[in-house]
């Protein structure tokens, strides 16, 4: 039998292609995330489903199409998906780790230097037509040399950010799980929070990494420092994080990733000292193309009786 394959999302042409030559495949092109019934309703009769981290595929999809073998999300994130119920179904689920890595490390980097040197607000500045030219004291940010960057999760991507510090003068300090605990670099949460310059957070979303950055923890933190979060967006309390801001309990903030996506806390939009992206983190040609042929290559393999390339 040919296999049905639901793509959820645009691809590039040489990855679609992949698919397209092993089985028939309904590939959604419409700005708009397909709705929960349409989505039903397409993956009713499919045997895989290629995702995004924006697709709710929960036991209502998964029971939907009783011919599913395989859920390939494109994204490292799985928190979108009914795992338990895809398991209890036989359905593999699949996600893109590692072929990420360095780009939202690169782009961790880039909210960190942009907000510690301001480079955002400098922008809006100048588009404003309110610059004045060049004075002595004007916009004056932080340096980071002999500072102290405070990772918190310290998997892929929490080292690969802290092997870029080096270049930028800052000692390294990290919190994890999982990380080894004679690591001379480890420290407890508490006190990464309370003596870092600049938290940058790296952990997955789970039950107790929700609201990790809470009131409490940003009052930890120095008035001085800045957070950068590129992991998931309800790690952060966005209202505690709007007051702490507007209060200046720290200096600032620089966010890739939110509560409600793509929704953002309204009192976050109006404040000087935060930064906000649109999810870039992985936003590279050769990333994102990357993602979405990994997806594809575990379809294939599910597809052809062999084993995922990187079940979840």
């Amino acid at each position: 039998m040919i296999p049905a394959i639901l793509v959820t999302c645009s691809l590039p042409a040489a990855v679609l292609a992949k698919l397209q030559a092993v089985g028939t495949v309904d590939v959604h092109t419409g700005e708009a995330a397909l709705s929960p019934s349409d989505l039903r309703a397409r993956v009713a009769d499919k045997q895989a489903l290629v995702c995004l981290l924006t697709d709710a595929i929960d036991r209502h999809v998964l029971d939907a199409a009783p011919g599913l073998k395989v859920v390939a999300n494109v994204a490292v994130g799985f928190n979108n998906i009914d795992l338990a119920h895809a398991r209890s179904r036989g359905v593999v689920v699949t996600n893109t780790p590692d072929v990420l890595t360095e780009a939202v490390a690169d782009f961790t980097w880039a909210l960190l230097l942009a907000i510690t040197r301001r480079v955002s607000e400098g922008e809006r500045l100048v588009r404003s037509g309110r610059w004045q030219g060049w004075t002595l004291d004007l916009m004056l940010g932080s340096g980071l040399a002999g500072k102290q960057l405070g990772i918190v999760g310290f998997g892929r991507i929490g080292q690969a950010v802290a092997r870029r510090a080096p270049a930028f003068g800052m000692r390294v300090v990290h919190s994890s799980r999982q990380a080894p605990r004679l690591s001379p670099e480890h420290v407890s949460f508490d006190h990464l929070l309370t003596t870092s310059d600049v938290v940058s957070l790296h952990v997955p979303l789970a039950p107790d990494t929700v609201h990790v950055i809470d009131g409490r923890a940003l009052a930890r933190m120095k008035r001085t420092a800045y957070l950068v979060n590129t992991s998931r967006g309800p790690v952060v309390d966005e209202a505690a994080l709007a007051d702490a801001l507007a209060g200046r309990q720290l200096a600032g903030a620089a966010l890739d990733v939110y509560e409600r996506e793509p929704q953002i806390h309204p009192d976050l939009l109006h404040l000087d000292n935060v930064l906000l992206a649109p999810h870039l983190g992985s936003a590279t040609t050769e990333t994102r193309t990357a993602m979405a042929a990994l997806a594809v290559d575990n379809v294939l393999a599910v597809l052809a009786g062999k084993p995922a390339l990187t079940p979840v």
